[in-house]
């Protein structure tokens, strides 16, 4: 979500739009991505994240208080920047933005599924508030002037809201080569979390490296799943096989060297690793989650798609590609192909689009 908002912040100031961005719990940080020097920066100082991993009944008394802070903070800016258009990231301003009488048009938008609080699967009183606050969303989204999702599977789920569209990431970049695909090397990107489901790719994995143990696995990033994904290669003697990567910035490299590029997510919104995949011309094998990959990927054309948690088609998809040199090929050819829907020119129109339609009202 941060690249994303970079990327779309860079692209406005650059084409004439005076661009502000508000956050919460910047801490004096520099941001991590580069940002245009016309990108004015606030930061509101509430902190959420001080109560992350925190007790249920913690958040109870704190989260109230910090939504008040910054609602009354929010309020403060936006009556004094006199903004046209005011867009949330589905952050924790979501509940109340809309409400804030500013003058400005509010535009919503979700960069997961709907279902995204149901798929953490939390049982108990955390399992209740999920349920509810899913419940809650579909009346909070219709209270914008416009929602805006990822993908045309998401907005299928929402049903016939009148303020709804779809527009989707842009590709960051455009390759200045694309991967030859003839190294016996499959990659896949994320943070080693819950969501991202490396588990289950090692699992499918172990499957691959029985019929083709010269190939091997990257799964870049990092995150709290480190060492429980570390253990889980020492147990399935996969050291050799499969490498945890660190995270770099010299991304190309990571996919021009890889031939097949596989996603085990649990859930998604619009993955962003898919979009650079195809870019470099890798063909995809990921589990058909929610949401994101069949808008992305056409099955049997560019890539595969397989049964959400289905590890032994995964396994299939990749061993298919693997003793395939001339489908992968004709696969990748394809998906650069597929990959110019998402040029950042292109997408970047459809919010500009937008912006003119809301000012017009």
């Amino acid at each position: 979500m941060e690249r994303v908002l970079a990327n779309k912040a860079n692209y406005l100031v650059q084409h004439g739009y005076e661009v502000v961005i508000v956050t919460t719990d910047q801490r004096g940080a520099a941001p991590f991505f580069a940002l245009d020097s016309r990108i004015r920066c606030i930061d509101l100082a509430v902190n959420y994240e001080e109560n992350n991993g925190k007790s249920f009944f913690n958040k109870l008394v704190k989260y109230p208080y910090k939504q008040y802070a910054h609602r009354r903070r929010l309020r403060k800016v936006l009556l004094e920047e006199k903004p046209d258009i005011t867009i949330s990231m589905y952050c924790n301003e979501a509940s109340f933005l809309a409400g804030i009488q500013d003058g400005s048009k509010k535009v919503l938008e979700i960069h997961f599924s709907k279902f995204k609080r149901l798929q953490y699967a939390r049982t108990g009183l955390w399992g209740l508030v999920d349920r509810w606050r899913t419940r809650n969303d579909e009346r909070l989204v219709q209270r914008y002037d416009k929602f805006v999702v990822l993908t045309e599977e998401d907005r299928g789920y929402w049903g016939n809201l009148p303020n709804i569209m779809v527009i989707p990431n842009a590709r960051t970049f455009t390759p200045k080569k694309y991967a030859s695909l003839g190294e016996r090397r499959v990659v896949s990107i994320g943070r080693y979390s819950h969501q991202k489901g490396f588990d289950r790719l090692i699992a499918a994995w172990h499957m691959v490296a029985e019929r083709h143990p010269e190939w091997v696995l990257d799964i870049v990033g990092g995150g709290e799943l480190k060492e429980a994904l570390q253990a889980q290669i020492r147990t399935l003697g996969l050291e050799q096989k499969i490498h945890l990567v660190p995270p770099t910035s010299d991304i190309e490299s990571i996919y021009t060297a890889a031939s097949i590029y596989v996603m085990s997510s649990r859930y998604e919104g619009l993955p962003m690793v898919l979009l650079e995949a195809q870019a470099f011309g890798l063909p995809i094998v990921s589990f058909r989650c929610k949401c994101g990959p069949s808008d992305v990927v056409s099955s049997g054309v560019d890539g595969f798609l397989v049964e959400e948690g289905n590890i032994q088609g995964l396994a299939d998809g990749l061993i298919k590609l693997i003793e395939s040199p001339e489908l992968r090929h004709q696969m990748g050819t394809v998906a650069i192909r597929s990959s110019a829907r998402f040029d950042e020119q292109r997408i970047m129109n459809c919010w500009m689009e937008l912006f003119n339609t809301l000012s017009k009202r």
